[in-house]
């Protein structure tokens, strides 16, 4: 049984040339699809999908940088906030020739104020707060509000109050020790 493409060529619609067109065109798809044409297609795909991973790893990667950016706008927002509180409630008049002595961390600093200034440390009714190397003696309602904000400002914050405890039998009643003992 002779093939059709023999068929055409005996009844005279075909040519030799076009016979071998269509050889030559067969040949090349079938090596073609057991070569590559389906890892082409497969490479395409891979590509697509490294394109689609690396956008969403961008993405990912400025959202994070977004994040730190507003992180730090709130810090320095929180900060000048802290400042511009203390500043404009910082108590005025307190510089003095007593000594008041605090810790910063590990370090004990000594603070210059008056009597009032002193007494008012000690019952609680001021406060020590600290920002840029600079302490401001501020009232203990204002150090309420900055320690909702920042808690490591506030250097001294005593809960004390001026009521002395007496005991009627104590023979050393007469000779209360002070709280802030000079030496």
């Amino acid at each position: 049984m002779a093939s059709l493409q023999d068929q055409l060529l005996k009844a005279g619609l075909s040519t030799k040339q076009k016979a071998r067109q269509a050889n030559t065109d067969k040949r090349k798809a079938k090596k073609q699809k057991k070569s590559g044409v389906k890892l082409e297609d497969n490479l395409q795909e891979k590509v697509q999908q490294d394109l689609i991973k690396n956008k969403a790893e961008k993405q990912a990667k400025d959202a994070e940088l977004n994040n730190q950016k507003k992180q730090l706008l709130l810090e320095k927002e929180q900060l000048l906030r802290i400042e511009q509180i203390l500043k404009h409630h910082s108590v005025p008049g307190t510089n003095g020739e007593l000594t008041y002595n605090y810790t910063a961390g590990a370090v004990v600093k000594k603070l210059f104020v008056n009597e009032v200034a002193q007494k008012a440390l000690i019952n609680g009714r001021l406060a020590l707060c600290s920002l840029n190397d600079i302490t401001y003696i501020v009232t203990s309602e204002t150090a309420e509000k900055i320690a909702t904000i920042d808690q490591t400002v506030i250097l001294l914050k005593n809960d004390k109050v001026d009521t002395p405890d007496v005991v009627e039998d104590d023979p050393y009643a007469d000779f209360q020790i002070p709280d802030d003992l000079m030496w």
